[in-house]
């Protein structure tokens, strides 16, 4: 049953990568030709996840993804996340605020030979600026 393996492979990327920040672990669970289509800027490939993690990580102190729902089908896994963390360092040239945030996202991965080939993904990065405090809440105000 492959929706099963690759749906643990999809578990072990989130514990491994954002949550723990192993970097590492990306020889294992990602594709030689992994590419990653994502809302953030990063170079290519397995240096561009690893960019995202660690940034992410310096950004974030306390970082934990959690994995909310996961639907497999075929060499497709989808999961939809909640990241909590407390902004603590720069982030998209943000300085620290020391807030705590909560940003929701959902991505798509591709497996290929038991390894993670491609992933999209897509984050409320509108629902965080307003956590720090750069956008206005709607119906909020000063």
């Amino acid at each position: 049953m492959y929706t099963e393996e690759n749906k643990a492979i999809v578990c072990r990327f989130f514990e491994e990568g954002p949550s723990k920040g192993n970097i590492n672990a990306a020889d294992e669970l990602l594709s030689p030709d992994f590419s990653m289509h994502v809302p953030l800027p990063a170079s290519s490939g397995i240096e561009g996840i690893n960019e995202v993690i660690t940034t992410c990580r310096a950004a974030f102190e306390h970082l934990n993804v959690t994995i909310e729902d996961m639907v497999a089908e075929g060499d497709k896994v989808v999961a939809r996340f909640t990241a909590r963390g407390v902004h603590k360092g720069n982030f998209m040239n943000l300085p620290a605020t020391g807030k705590p945030v909560t940003m929701t996202g959902i991505e798509i991965f591709r497996i290929k030979d038991g390894k993670i080939a491609e992933l999209w993904g897509e984050v409320n990065l509108l629902g965080l600026m307003q956590q720090l405090g750069i956008f206005p809440v709607p119906g909020q105000q000063d």
